[in-house]
């Protein structure tokens, strides 16, 4: 990408986009073009169509989603799939109609099988059936990619796709019962610590399987695969490291300080048993990621701490 190209960052506001436009920065590029959901509603076809056709975007970042951890993918399937499949569609849509050079579209490593191959290689995508506690969510990624796929095969675009593991870090959502794994954790551990409690209970058995990547990273390998990477097939973003939830949620209450007793509700779901990602590709490519854990995580914590507008929420 040229420094002065302008770029379209959908879902700027959110952990993802804010991560990208960080990095944007970092690396000198200026001539970006943001806009909030009160701006801009990506579900409705006719503003993502009219903002497109005024700015002429010539590269663009599609971060924006509505996500959310097992109990919102559960609580809300319809939405989960109308609202990601709708505002992908149209912007990927209105960015082919357009003209713009290239695009990204990031999905999430929940597009793969349930029973995926350890660690997950990008060709295991719709080997065998999805996780069903994110199905939704996962079939409307899986057609977001698959619409860049198709729009390179018939008309010759450079839209690529790009899979992240778990993700946390600036600007998370720490919803008590609607964020991710490890933002509700800070949040959790944060709380008792406060509150003097001697116990916390944490969902499932602990024994799950997870990678996790800091979000700037995420940014990075992002701004990497735009100027090194075309092609049809996804690109799967992670450490290509793993551990369980147990061993996380003892990790998080550390580095917070909580030193209370961990208690586990066998009667709520672990989820998909493991999710590993196969980053090989991406390293032959020449990235690999920069953050550990343990300094993640404190990095985290101190947003959160920071933040307040986020730890309400």
């Amino acid at each position: 990408m040229e420094k002065n190209a302008k770029i379209y960052v959908a879902g700027h506001r959110g952990m993802v986009g804010s991560a990208i436009v960080r990095e944007l920065n970092r690396q000198g590029y200026s001539n970006l073009v943001l806009k909030s959901h009160r701006e801009l509603d990506l579900c409705r076809q006719t503003e993502v169509e009219a903002f497109f056709a005024q700015e002429k975007p010539e590269y663009v970042f599609l971060a924006a989603a509505k996500v959310g951890g097992i109990v919102a993918n559960q609580e809300a399937l319809a939405d989960f799939m109308y609202e990601n499949m709708m505002l992908e569609m149209n912007v990927i849509h209105a960015a082919w109609k357009n003209g713009c050079r290239k695009l990204l579209f990031l999905g999430s490593s929940c597009i793969y099988p349930r029973m995926a191959p350890q660690p997950m290689p990008e060709s295991c995508l719709l080997t065998s059936e999805l996780e069903k506690t994110n199905e939704a969510y996962a079939l409307a990624k899986i057609s977001g990619l698959k619409y860049c796929e198709y729009l390179n095969r018939q008309y010759g675009t450079d839209y690529i796709s790009a899979m992240p593991t778990n993700l946390y870090g600036p600007n998370d959502n720490y919803h008590p019962t609607h964020s991710h794994v490890l933002p509700a954790l800070i949040r959790r551990f944060h709380e008792a610590k406060e509150a003097g409690l001697s116990e916390v209970t944490c969902w499932g058995s602990g024994n799950a399987l997870r990678e996790f990547l800091y979000v700037d990273d995420l940014a990075e390998a992002c701004v990497f695969l735009m100027d090194h990477y075309s092609g049809n097939e996804t690109v799967n973003v992670g450490t290509g490291k793993e551990l369980t939830i147990r061993e996380l949620t003892e990790l998080t209450a550390r580095v917070i300080g909580y030193k209370g007793k961990i208690n586990w509700d066998l009667t709520k779901p672990d989820g998909t048993p493991r999710k590993l990602l196969d980053v090989s590709k991406l390293e032959r490519l020449g990235w690999k990621y920069r953050t550990e854990l343990e300094e993640g995580i404190r990095m985290a914590y101190e947003d959160f701490l920071h933040n307040p507008m986020r730890a309400e929420r």
